[in-house]
């Protein structure tokens, strides 16, 4: 068996490669599909499935382009209601792929028609099956169930299918079981996902909170409750997965923009440069998400998908990877871009502040707003902080006085640059990002406080 898990930091997901004799499957692919044919060439086989485990709320898949540049069949589970051509599977079907026998299980709960995969290399049966598990099993959680409201399931009905599916499908399976899931620890489709990519059955049934003996009320009760924020573009993107998506080729390349295109620019001027650069200089009431982070999570959630963008960078290879990065979570709308040493009008600063200077202005009566979600917030923050989470600081901007002075904290400083952006579109007059951020106020043994955490969040 030929295999290799391709992980994606910036979106926390895993899709993989399974290759035998001269054909492969590719599992939950990004849209990007290039690596996956190279992949293939290389290993002299042809892709012959792209198998999904469930319709992806959290980023677009590559699929239709897949399928079509390869000959592949898409494979869904059979409650998938899919509009392109799909070969149906459910509990029980199998596949052959070489000498790799591809087993379904029916496993609902994140999504109802969520499948799990079982690949065994008949060449040597005493190597470990390789389970895909998809949104169902995480390292060290279990996939949410209050994704699908409007599919009309309740979090409690899909928590007692993930139940029913872990229990009846997944852990009768032996210890030594391998398993790889869709997403790592940063991904909203969890709340408390490892940092580790893989591992076996044996350690998830010892580690995993959510599969120790419990009655299944008590599961239901823990699971459901105390999810993360369900980003906006996760429906649109669901959606967008069971109807197909445009190769990346296909889509309009943003056009070049003089200072003047975006000074009078009708939609959102995103600067996806790093949080020192952005705050050296920048074009006045642009939103700043740095391509160095969890770029496209955060674009996705602060973004209405439709709206029209104009990107700001440095180089031209930065707007070229901010459009296929806004594109993974389907975004399609980035029409203009200028290179910032082009830019010629009007600019503004926000200072980068060391932690120790904040410790003595807070004393003098600045605000100081920490931008980490809650559950992150409460185990351990700068004494003094207020909680204003990323994903509601534009809807909470009222809570704060726009002429104090104001400082913006989060793990490491890029968030808190986010935030210092859309503080500055609110109208905050003295904005101030925390360099180096939690992480820093720490390691200067500055004060932290603790507070009664309402959930443990990735």
């Amino acid at each position: 068996m030929k295999f290799k898990q391709f992980y994606l930091g910036c979106l926390a997901h895993a899709s993989y490669y399974i290759g035998s004799e001269d054909v492969a499957a590719i599992v939950d692919p990004q849209r990007d599909v290039d690596q996956y044919i190279e992949e293939a060439e290389a290993n002299g086989q042809r892709i012959k499935y792209v198998i999904e485990t469930h319709s992806h709320a959290d980023f677009v898949s590559g699929h239709i382009e897949l399928a079509e540049r390869t000959g592949a069949e898409i494979i869904y589970g059979e409650r998938a209601a899919t509009e392109f051509p799909t070969l149906k599977v459910k509990d029980g079907d199998e596949l052959t792929l070489g000498k790799v026998k591809l087993s379904f299980l029916e496993t609902p709960g994140h999504t109802p028609e969520g499948i799990t995969i079982l690949a065994e290399d008949t060449d040597d049966p005493e190597a470990p099956i390789k389970m895909f598990t998809g949104d169902t099993l995480f390292i060290g959680d279990v996939g949410r169930p209050d994704l699908v409201g409007s599919k009309g399931f309740t979090a409690e009905e899909m928590a007692g299918m993930l139940y029913d599916s872990l229990h009846e499908k997944i852990l009768p399976l032996p210890d030594e079981t391998e398993v790889y899931p869709a997403h790592g620890a940063g991904s909203l489709c969890g709340k408390s996902l490892s940092s580790e990519t893989w591992s076996t059955l044996g350690q998830q049934r010892a580690t995993n909170y959510a599969l120790k003996p419990m009655s299944k009320e008590d599961f239901v009760r823990i699971v459901a409750a105390d999810q993360p924020e369900v980003p906006a573009y996760f429906p649109v993107s669901a959606q967008q997965n069971l109807k197909g998506s445009s190769a990346l080729e296909d889509l309009k390349a943003p056009t070049e923009l003089d200072t003047n295109g975006v000074k009078d620019f009708d939609g959102i001027v995103l600067d996806v440069r790093q949080n020192t650069e952005y705050g050296a200089s920048h074009i006045p009431n642009s939103i700043n998400i740095g391509l160095g982070g969890q770029f496209a999570s955060w674009a996705g959630t602060l973004i209405t998908v439709g709206s029209p963008i104009a990107v700001v960078a440095d180089t031209k290879s930065q707007i070229d990877e901010a459009v296929m990065r806004l594109a993974r979570v389907g975004i399609e709308t980035a029409v203009g871009y200028i290179l910032m040493s082009d830019y010629d009008g009007p600019t503004r600063t926000t200072e980068q502040i060391p932690v120790t200077e904040v410790s003595k202005q807070i004393q003098n009566g600045a605000q100081f707003v920490d931008v980490r979600r809650p559950a992150e917030h409460a185990s351990n923050h700068a004494a003094g902080t207020l909680n204003l989470p990323l994903n509601e600081l534009s809807r909470e901007v009222g809570r704060l006085d726009p002429d104090k002075p104001t400082y913006v904290i989060c793990q490491s400083g890029y968030r808190s640059s986010t935030g210092t952006s859309i503080l500055e579109n609110a109208g905050i007059k003295q904005i101030y990002n925390v360099a180096g951020g939690t992480n820093a106020w720490i390691k200067a043994a500055l004060e932290t406080e603790e507070s009664s955490a309402a959930c443990v969040n990735a």
